[in-house]
């Protein structure tokens, strides 16, 4: 009789016990789930791209340059319902700024935008990483995301810059300038051949 009454209060002892528990794991879960949102409303706000050419040079380039327009496309379609979405936008954002530097155009495959191409993407790529952490980093992500937008006015900025130059005529007597401008450097731009006699 005595141990069936111990058996019957250990018995409710673990029953409360597990309620406990089950309880606790419910407002647990309800804590994080609202967190969630908290910060799916946060990134969802911040979440904002310059996905427009903001340049003549710039719209004609993203006609004709795959990459420019891609990226830009993808810019432009925002993620609506979860931070999964938004992690896998980011991973496909940073994919089509890497691929940028695959096919510059000829007229642009500068060091000043391969440099500008190279910033953008790492800017990107931390974004990426910024996304995936168990804790987002809402304050980092939201600065990360306006200079992302900088970067890339400023990409867009020095093709336009690019364009106008080239488009500015050359004067008479320019060309010959510049050949004796370039003769008169101490390192030629020509190699020279040591077998060669030196003129004095």
């Amino acid at each position: 009789m005595k141990l069936k009454l111990l058996y019957t209060f250990l018995a409710i002892v673990l029953l409360a016990s597990c309620k406990d528990d089950s309880e606790k794991r419910r407002l647990e879960n309800e804590k994080q789930q609202k967190k969630n949102e908290l910060v799916f409303e946060k990134v969802s706000k911040a979440w904002d791209f310059y996905d427009e050419p903001i340049n003549e040079t710039s719209e004609n380039l993203a006609s004709d340059w795959s990459e420019f327009r891609s990226l830009l496309n993808e810019l432009r379609l925002k993620p609506k319902k979860t931070i999964g979405a938004f992690q896998q936008k980011a991973t496909a954002i940073s994919k089509k700024a890497a691929a940028m530097n695959d096919n510059i155009p000829e007229k642009f495959n500068l060091p000043q935008v391969k440099s500008r191409i190279a910033t953008m993407t790492t800017k990107v790529r931390l974004l990426d990483l910024y996304i995936h952490l168990d804790a987002i980093p809402v304050d980092k992500l939201t600065k990360i995301i306006a200079e992302i937008n900088n970067e890339l006015a400023s990409l867009q900025r020095q093709l336009d810059k690019i364009e106008v130059t080239s488009n500015i005529p050359v004067e008479e007597g320019e060309a010959e300038l510049k050949k004796m401008m370039d003769g008169s450097r101490a390192i030629p731009n020509e190699p020279i051949d040591p077998n060669l006699p030196r003129v004095e």
